[in-house]
């Protein structure tokens, strides 16, 4: 057994909260080499899913791919913890499927904290931060509730809902970051005192209840996929047995009971003042905003594979608790159910992410990152990709290095940062598909390709992931040059091969790859004509028909981003005086002074800059002989 030694004097970096993005934090700092402290409120609830019991979804599950191409551990965990995969959007284009898991939440726990308990370089503390050190205009560390002085080089707060977390029950109110846990309380002041403004956002969840109270034989069976589609490029194949989860429905009565507790909603009484989420409302939120819809789903999940409770996805309110049982009592299935832990709504600060450089350091304070709900947004995906950015970004700050900045055709991360600093939010920002221009360049399936190498560089994609990838790498080049190159010829055997799988015939001598742009004919259809095709995997046969498949699409989308690259390469002076550009409006001056882009691509996509301001930045960098 090795023994881990005592933490230097002055850490390299000190990551404030062990939610997903301090747990990704801290684990790819510590693999690089920095001395990291990982400070939380309760060691025991280390890498705590907070919400529903799923990782995954919607844009979500691109950047879960992305952290793992990266080297981050995220999709490793989940795929250890996975109870239930499935790809979503499978009737669409590949650009918008996404794999969404159903996890255990101790089996997750357990792989979390066993991989931060054991990494080295990283050190695990049980406290509460006080405030911030300061040193020569710099982050120097944090002052502790129990009055110790813990120095570093650089400090990542990733504090999720803890920041004067407030939770409402009905119009009970009391002080929280979640259900049974205490909130940080001293933080915020420390953090205006540096210079940052806070805001306030409002998430909320739903009831728990009682696994062996739920009438399941009611309910529409939802069964995962066989075989399970996995988040990490480096899994063979799910590590737990796969259950199901169930679809049910709320319903006018129950809209009923939901109606009759709005007199006592601290939503719609004014009690809450925070901004909530746009994407996710409360049960009764949707009920008070859509009176004509007469039922809403409720997907009944299990929390996992030895949990007594299960969770009702759907209905997240904060409700007073007596309405919250009638209301879970009217729904199909549940009318006997108990209600283990109520749902409930929570309020805390933010700090408004236009105040952050793209590399997540405050513009205040240097030395100073952010990273997860404390920069607005939402999801447990949102918060580890931001946790690995920032991490990458101290790490290469406090060695001199230039910062980890991807694209917006790169990644998703790049388009979820590059919306948080130039555009800011004024309520919980969430992933979608749809945020990225570029979302065709952007698949689950190549997430490696755009990404591991740059893991690599970066010292954080070990050997034998490097190794796993360049396998791939190789086959996938060899596949594509295999259809692309091997001919077929309208002789009477191939017809009659072409036909029976649905396709048509071509007139004459065609490379395979063209076949296979037929809508009728899939990959695994063409062992005949390619042997090779039968011993290959699955995924390495998906993006190689996606890639032949949407090449055309696939090629101009290139175009358009090399086109635009020109403004994306041109840097903007951070102390640019944008009062002596001539030609802009005072509302330009205003929006650039506040967000100080980095790039002219930057400023184009800040809310109100129009191409003529662009076009006086232009003029005004070659006055000054920037350009």
């Amino acid at each position: 057994m090795i023994r881990k030694p005592s933490p230097p004097e002055i850490l390299d970096l000190i990551v404030v909260g062990a939610g997903h993005a301090g747990c990704e934090a801290a684990m790819a700092a510590s693999r690089l080499g920095m001395a990291t402290l990982l400070l939380t409120i309760n060691v025991d609830h280390i890498g705590q899913l907070s919400c529903n019991p799923a990782i995954g979804g919607l844009a979500k599950g691109h950047m879960v791919r992305e952290i793992d191409a990266l080297g981050g551990m995220m999709g490793l965990w989940a795929d250890e913890a996975g109870i239930q995969f499935r790809t979503l959007n499978t009737r669409k284009g590949p650009a918008v499927r996404a794999t969404r898991a159903q996890i255990d939440r101790a089996a997750y726990l357990r792989a979390v904290q066993r991989d931060v308990f054991r990494q080295p370089n990283l050190w695990i503390r049980q406290d509460t931060v006080h405030s911030l050190l300061m040193e020569n205009g710099r982050a120097a560390g944090v002052r502790s509730s129990l009055g110790e002085r813990l120095l570093s080089r650089a400090v990542l707060l990733t504090t999720g809902t803890f920041l004067q977390g407030r939770i409402h029950i009905g119009l009970d109110n009391f002080s929280g970051g979640r259900l049974g846990e205490a909130a940080s309380n001293t933080l915020s002041d420390s953090l205006r005192a540096v210079g940052l403004e806070l805001g306030r956002l409002k998430t909320g969840t739903t009831p728990r209840l009682l696994k062996d109270s739920v009438d399941f034989e009611r309910m529409e069976v939802q069964p995962g996929d066989d075989p399970a589609p996995l988040f990490s490029f480096r899994s063979k194949a799910a590590a737990l047995p796969q259950v199901p989860c169930h679809l049910t429905w709320t319903n006018e009565t129950a809209h009923a009971a939901i109606r009759s507790g709005f007199d006592r909603s601290p939503m719609f009484t004014g009690v809450i003042t925070g901004t909530g989420a746009r994407y996710c409302p409360s049960i009764e939120d949707k009920v008070a905003r859509f009176p004509e819809k007469d039922r809403h789903q409720v997907f009944v999940e299990p929390e996992g594979l030895n949990s007594p409770e299960v969770y009702p996805n759907g209905i997240p309110t904060s409700l007073p608790y007596d309405v919250q049982v009638r209301m879970i009592r009217s729904i199909v299935g549940l009318e006997q159910a108990q209600i283990v832990r109520p749902g409930y709504a929570i309020e805390y600060d933010y700090s408004p992410p236009t105040q952050l450089l793209p590399t997540l350091e405050s513009k205040a304070l240097p030395g100073l990152f952010l990273a997860g709900q404390i920069n607005g947004t939402s999801g447990y995906e949102e918060a580890a990709a931001q946790g690995l950015w920032a991490a990458l970004n101290a790490c290469r700050s406090l060695r001199n290095e230039p910062p980890f900045l991807l694209r917006r055709d790169q990644a998703y991360m790049a388009v979820l940062v590059d919306d948080l600093v130039t555009k800011g939010t004024q309520e919980p920002y969430r992933m979608f598909t749809s945020r990225a221009e570029h979302r065709l360049l952007l698949r689950e399936g190549n997430a490696d390709q755009r990404l591991t190498a740059l893991g690599r560089d970066m010292g954080l994609v070990d050997d034998a992931h490097w190794q796993l990838f360049s396998i791939k790498k190789d086959r996938l080049e060899s596949l594509l040059a295999a259809l692309r190159g091997v001919t077929i010829r309208p002789d009477a055997a191939t017809r009659e091969i072409i036909l029976g799988l649905g396709g048509t015939p071509p007139g004459k001598a065609v490379p395979l790859s063209a076949l296979l742009r037929q809508p009728e004919v899939r990959i695994r259809q063409l062992v005949p004509f390619l042997p090779q095709i039968a011993e290959m995997d699955e995924a390495l046969l998906e993006e190689a028909e996606t890639q032949v498949r949407y090449e055309g699409y696939i090629e101009r989308q290139e175009e358009l981003v090399a086109r635009s690259r020109d403004q994306e390469s041109l840097e903007l002076p951070i102390d640019l005086d944008y009062k002596a550009v001539a030609g802009l409006t005072r509302e330009a001056v205003e929006k650039l002074g506040a967000v100080r882009p980095l790039t002219l691509g930057q400023a184009g996509r800040i809310s109100g800059i129009t191409p003529a301001a662009l076009s006086c930045l232009q003029v005004h960098l070659k006055k000054i002989n920037l350009l």
